[in-house]
């Protein structure tokens, strides 16, 4: 049993906020995977346009800037408006899954055919503790 806050031990390190998204590719900030042991990518889903989709997935490069390429393996399975209205999907990542050279991650979430009710939340598991040290600007207050 431990005494350290879940705050303490995860880091919120990537958003794409919740909003109406129209059809488009939502991507976050570049995460710098070389502060983190592993993450967590976790997409949710309000009330989805009709025929809407929502794909979900990580993507890698060898700089902030760069060219992001898929990651194998981690990517959802495409959420539809027939089944997956206010549903969650989750991708883990370690750092010794990145493909050769990358250390930059990005997670990516496209919205398909109608405006839909989506977020995407990234959390980390840093290598040096507190994580909220390295929590991202957006977050306002965290109550213990």
């Amino acid at each position: 049993m431990t005494t350290a806050l879940g705050s303490e031990q995860w880091a919120v390190i990537g958003v794409v906020d919740p909003d109406a998204n129209g059809a488009a590719e939502y991507l976050t900030a570049a995460i710098d995977m070389s502060m983190w042991s592993r993450i967590v990518a976790v997409v949710q889903t309000g009330i989805l346009g009709t025929s809407a989709t929502v794909d979900f997935k990580l993507t890698d490069s060898d700089a902030t800037g760069g060219s992001y390429t898929d990651i194998s393996g981690k990517a959802i399975t495409q959420l539809v408006k027939a089944s997956n209205d206010d549903d969650q999907a989750i991708i883990n990542l370690r750092f010794d899954e990145l493909n050769t050279d990358a250390r930059f991650v990005k997670a990516a979430m496209t919205v398909g055919t109608a405006n839909s009710d989506c977020s995407a939340i990234v959390m980390g598991l840093p290598r040096y503790y507190p994580a909220s040290d390295n929590d991202i600007a957006s977050v306002v207050e965290i109550v213990n």
